[in-house]
């Protein structure tokens, strides 16, 4: 008899799970829901991926969560070295039950035993009589309870028992019997290749892949965690087996041409059959592998031409895959495990092959050139010399920076090389990965004692630094630096200011702001420095800063502008953000990104503040999009305090667009990942973020509490920039709570922190906070002086609220004609923003107000341009930005900043609504004809 359903489910789920797969949600459903179903018939499913994907964890996950439940499993897996010895698979299924076989009918028994060659018998066994026995045993061991049958590694297993499987599985309807066959893809499985279900376990997604890495004893980070992803390709046991690999070999940031090493188990996996391959074949498989994608046109030139007596052999073998556009390996981690199994001479070979085919590019040429040189060679160092300018020139730091390293190592005087490291120190610091930069500027040290090299090293450190998780350390250095770069008269001064000026804007600690004011007063007034002391200023002490910068600003991004300048005008672009010319800030930021996406990524630091900008100015859509751009590369670099403010924004906005649960997940994951007295700036930031959501749930005690965090309990300003921007909510959140009196004393004392230097934000922003915090009768004046500044209009969703709040108080004051405009206006910058739950509220204040505010912005994809409607399908066939910019040849900040427009025309407010969106705008307009 069979288990009831729910009954059997929750036995199978309450034992012991097991590990927990990463990114293997849905195939481990799909596979439990065949165990544990109830079955009145017999299933099969057919498992099939790629070597190493991770068919036989879920199997293997199948056979303990079966086994936990009490149920019964007969297991096995196929052999290569059996594969031709007839019913070897079916003696393995079958061992365990062997002393079941004295049940069977007579000649069953008696064929299957011989079969299995436990009697002695001179005549062949009948193949029928085999597969009825089989048949008979596993419905009877089927009775008491349902049966799981896993036969991993089928494509081993000898044909023999194959044969009997297959007669097994197309006669077992009737039976509680559940087979899985775990195969390689492609791979030929007879009996089982036609009608039955098959579920295809493809790579890992890049979140995933990830997660993977994170959880290995020496996760990976920088360019060897790129490179990992890259070669692995999703395939979990190669990223597994590739980090152990990386953890004990050479430290990241190496030059090495070649694919990265792998480990014994993965050669023994990808390459098992290479040195049974004709020599030919081995060589191009070998020239093959030294090849890059970027060298494979020239390098074609030196590769057969597809003749059968070369290529056939590695094709039969399962390691290539010739195709009309050339040849090409069946996976990332078959040219590493070829690569590798060659010694290195062989290997030098191929790269100086390569690299006279590719004559014609010195980058290529002089990258090969290095892979096949141990010895100092001082032609080489120079000709990556030469590469590392050509690569800095177009913005590719983490190229310039490692073709320095390589030509400091291949450089035969000492002094040169510690130059050359020095410059792999600086241009290093662009990538964001500390580790490289670290390890560098410790080769440095050891190379020399020329003072001025050592602080470039140092200061290189002490700048990567700053979006790390140690700020105190970080600032000791930087202020270490910038005292000897006084005493020298150094003009790295002004550069460690700067770096210093970041970590006391993250810390938020006041002691740091004096020092660096004591400091920058030693640093003479030039044109040449105006960017970054407007920079340091501005970072260190907005407040204090911005009556005399926010004048000059114009004319510096304008000369920066003038000088292709991207460095100085995506800090000049952070200086307008932080004194509040937001409109002038995102300007920038637009017109920096055009410039650094020119020559690279727009460095981690500065692009959070883009996306504070952003959200501000009410580009949600873009704000999304740096967040996740920030934390993918954050997290690859293992910069917890970048991947922190990525979380905040993104919590941020999600709070806003109304989807709470989400934007609680986020900032809480910042928080984890700082300390809240090293990151203030983060913590303000997530905790505004957990409010926010709290008010998107109408939880006003939450988030009067999650708001109240930001200021001490004496009152202060936790973080001298970010708290202001909380008086607000925070005001907003005690009245709704029925409290007001604690909220009154706290922005009083605020005000007094900001002083009178206050710009046309803060102003508004407490004038609102002082009108919902007022006795009734004095609110108006209040409400009017935060609506009356039109600069106010650079912060739509501020400005909406204050007309929400200002609005409802004339409702209640029976003002219905004055309180309907404001209540309209309100709802159609909530509405145009995605502000789910503000919406809400502003209709209902409309109703209130005697109008019905029920429709909604028209489902009508004929209002959107020719190129939004290609993006909003493509996105609403689940592609990503950077995959929809890719075929539509734009950016993926261009792409969001489509979407942050279309949204609003469509009526929606997330990516996930858009396929209902576009199925009622076609549907509308079918109607329509």
């Amino acid at each position: 008899m069979a288990y009831g359903g729910s009954a059997r489910a929750d036995r199978i789920t309450a034992a012991d799970p097991g590990p927990v797969l990463v990114g293997r949600d849905t195939e481990t459903a799909r596979i439990m829901n065949r165990v544990a179903a109830d079955r009145s018939r017999s299933t099969v499913l057919v498992v099939e991926g790629e070597p190493g994907v991770g068919k036989s964890t879920l199997l293997d996950l199948a056979v303990r969560r079966t086994r936990g439940a009490g149920l019964r499993v007969l297991r096995a897996v196929g052999s290569e070295s059996e594969r031709h010895l007839a019913f070897a698979g079916l003696h393995q299924l079958l061992r365990p039950v062997l002393g079941d076989l004295d049940g069977l009918p007579t000649r069953q028994r008696s064929s299957l035993r011989a079969a299995l060659g436990l009697a002695d018998r001179a005549a062949p066994p009948d193949a029928m009589l085999v597969g009825l026995a089989v048949l008979t045993l596993v419905s009877d061991l089927a009775e008491p309870a349902p049966l799981l049958v896993v036969v991993d590694d089928a494509q081993w297993i000898d044909r023999a028992s194959l044969d009997v499987l297959s007669f097994m599985a197309r006669r077992m309807d009737s039976d509680p019997v559940t087979l899985l066959m775990g195969v390689r893809t492609a791979a030929a499985l007879p009996g089982f290749d036609k009608g039955y279900e098959r579920l295809e376990i493809g790579p890992l997604g890049g979140d995933a892949a990830n997660r993977l890495l994170d959880e290995q004893p020496w996760p990976p980070t920088g360019r060897t965690r790129a490179r990992i992803l890259q070669e692995a390709a999703g395939n979990p046991l190669a990223l597994v087996e590739l980090a152990r690999a990386a953890a004990n070999r050479q430290p990241e940031g190496t030059g090495l041409e070649g694919p990265l090493p792998v480990t014994d188990r993965l050669e023994g996996i990808f390459a098992r059959h290479l040195r049974d391959l004709p020599g030919t074949t081995r060589r191009a498989l070998l020239l093959l592998a030294a090849t890059d994608a970027a060298d494979a046109p020239a390098a074609a030139r030196g590769l057969p031409e597809a003749p059968d007596t070369v290529w056939a052999p590695a094709e039969r073998a399962g390691l290539v895959r010739r195709e009309s556009i050339g040849v090409s390996f069946r996976h990332p981690l078959v040219r590493s495990a070829i690569y590798h199994a060659a010694p290195f001479e062989e290997r030098s070979r191929a790269h100086l092959a390569l690299a006279r085919l590719l004559c014609e590019e010195p980058d290529r040429r002089a990258w090969h050139l290095a892979a096949a040189t141990v010895r100092p060679d001082e032609r080489v160092s120079a000709a990556l010399l030469e590469t590392a300018g050509r690569a800095r020139r177009r913005g590719g730091h983490a190229a310039a920076a490692a073709a320095l390293e390589r030509a400091a190592e291949l450089s035969p005087h000492r002094a040169d090389q510690a130059r050359l490291l020095a410059d792999a120190a600086d241009t290093a610091v662009l990538t964001g990965q500390l580790g490289w930069v670290e390890r560098l500027a410790e080769e440095v040290r050891r190379r020399t004692a020329d003072p001025a090299l050592l602080s470039r090293a140092a200061l290189a450190t002490g700048q990567l630094m700053t979006v790390g998780a140690h700020h105190t350390a970080a600032f000791a250095l930087l202020s270490r630096i910038a005292g000897e770069a006084a005493e020298a008269r150094s003009p790295l001064l002004l550069d460690a200011l700067a770096a210093a000026a970041v970590v006391r804007y993250y810390s938020g600690e006041e002691s740091q702001r004096q020092r660096i004011a004591a400091l920058l007063s030693e640093v003479p007034d030039s044109p040449a420095g105006g960017a970054l002391r407007a920079w340091t200023l501005a970072v260190s002490d907005p407040t204090g800063a911005g009556a005399s910068l926010a004048p000059a600003l114009p004319r510096l991004i304008a000369e920066a502008e003038r000088a292709d300048d991207a460095g100085s005008l995506t800090a000049l672009a952070v200086v307008a953000w932080l004194l509040d010319e937001t409109t002038l800030a995102a300007r920038t930021f637009d017109e920096a990104f055009d410039r650094w996406r020119a020559h690279g990524p727009l460095p981690t630091g500065l692009a959070c503040a883009a996306g504070w900008a952003y959200v501000e100015q009410g580009r949600w859509a873009e704000a999304r999009s740096v967040a996740a751009e920030i934390a993918e590369v954050a997290a690859q670099a293992g910069l917890d305090h970048a991947e922190a403010c990525a979380r905040a924004l993104d919590a941020t906005v999600l709070a806003l667009l109304g989807e709470p649960a989400d934007a609680r997940r986020n900032a809480e994951r910042a928080l984890a990942l700082v300390d809240p007295l090293e990151s203030r700036s983060v913590t303000v930031f997530a905790r505004r973020a957990l409010g926010l959501a709290a008010v998107a749930e109408g939880d006003y005690d939450t988030a009067y509490e999650q708001f109240r965090s930001a200021f001490t309990e004496a009152g202060d300003p936790v973080h001298y920039h970010v708290s202001p921007t909380v008086l607000a909510e925070l005001a907003a959140a005690a009245v709704r709570r029925g409290r007001p009196e604690r909220a009154v004393a706290l922005l009083q004392r605020s005000v007094r922190h900001l002083g009178t230097g206050r710009s046309a934000r803060a102003s508004s922003l407490i004038e609102r906070s002082r009108a919902l915090l007022a006795e009734p009768d004095h609110a108006e004046p209040h409400f009017r002086a935060a609506l009356a500044d039109p600069a106010g209009e650079q912060w739509p969703f501020e400005r909406a609220q204050t007309r929400l709040d200002y609005g409802e108080w004339l409702r209640r004051r029976r003002r219905i004609a004055e309180a309907r405009p404001l209540l309209t206006g309100a709802l159609d910058t909530f509405r145009r923003l995605g502000a789910r739950p503000w919406i809400e509220r502003a209709k209902a204040e409309l109703r209130a107000a005697g109008i019905e505010a029920n429709g909604t912005a028209p489902h009508a994809i004929t209002e959107l341009t020719p190129q939004q409607q290609q993006i909003v399908q493509l996105a609403a066939r689940g592609l990503t930005n950077r995959e929809i910019g890719e075929k539509l040849f734009l950016s993926p900040r261009t792409v969001g900043s489509h979407l942050y427009r279309a949204f609003p025309k469509l009526g929606i407010t997330a990516r996930s609504q858009l396929r209902d969106a576009l199925d009622g705008a076609l549907t509308d307009a079918g109607a329509a004809r």
